[in-house]
Order: structure tokens, then sequence, then C-alpha cells
């Protein structure tokens, strides 16, 4: 009998105990150094269009070093003339004649199917050149283009 009693009293001891519930952890919230709110970056319409000509060069790439047709002029490549920038003092008679000198590279590239490396190699140059008077940033990843052989 002591047994139960003690049994007893040792559950009703723990069953009157307050229980606590796990508190909800959030996730700490990133804060900027400068104490701003983080906005996710909004790509402009140039700087999509040029990670566009980047996909399609690489599968041009592989196309040529396979020997492998490679379609058509891409008509979206013309947008370079008219693609909104991040900051728009960016489009000036620099990036124009650049611009225009990729464009021939990339039509030449299309239309003359006995210098295609060449050509595509000649591309690579022409956006290079540009960069390296505008943003530089991609230059290493624009490199990585070329067919070497």
């Amino acid at each position: 009998m002591k047994k139960t009693i003690l049994l007893v009293l040792v559950l009703s001891f723990f069953a009157c105990q307050k229980k606590e519930t796990p508190k909800e952890v959030k996730a700490p919230q990133p804060k900027c150094k400068s104490g701003k709110k983080l906005e996710m970056y909004q790509m402009s319409e140039m700087a999509a269009l040029m990670e566009q000509m980047y996909v399609d060069n690489q599968r041009v790439k592989e196309h040529i070093k396979t020997g492998d047709t490679i379609g058509s002029f891409p008509k979206h490549y013309l947008n370079i003339y008219t693609a909104k920038f991040t900051d728009p003092t960016d489009n000036d008679l620099f990036f124009k004649v650049k611009a225009k000198e990729y464009i021939a590279a990339q039509q030449l590239l299309y239309s003359d199917t006995k210098k295609r490396k060449e050509h595509f190699n000649a591309g690579v140059d022409a956006c290079i050149a540009c960069h390296e008077g505008k943003c530089g940033g991609p230059i290493a990843r624009i490199k990585k283009l070329y067919i070497k052989d």
C-alpha cells in the first residue's frame, strides 16, 4: 500500500508540473552593415540580354567544336541597341560602337561557315573589348568562351 501511495504521489508531482512548450524559433533577418533593408536584385534588360547571349554562345561553342550546325543569327541580339541599362549613362558612344562590332562579328559567324571558330572568337574579343572599357567584371567568365582548338 505504501508503494501505491508513493507511486500516486510521484505521478501527481510530475503531472502537476508546468510543461514548457518549445518556443518558435525565427530565422534571423539578414541586415546590411549600413542598417538598410536588403532588396532583391532586379536585372536590367541589358544585363538579362547579356546573360542570354552568354548562354547562347556556350551552346554555339559546343556545336562548333563538334561540327554541328549552329542555326541562324539570333534576332534577339539586335536588342543590344534598345535594351535598358542599369545605369543609363553607360549607353554612350563607346558602347554603341562596341555593340555594332559585336553584332557584325556575330552575323559573320552565322553567315560564313568556313571560318566559324575564328568568327566565334572574334565575337568573344568584341565582348571583352567592350567590358574592358566599361564594367570589367565578367571578363574572366567571357574568356572561358574562347574556342582554343
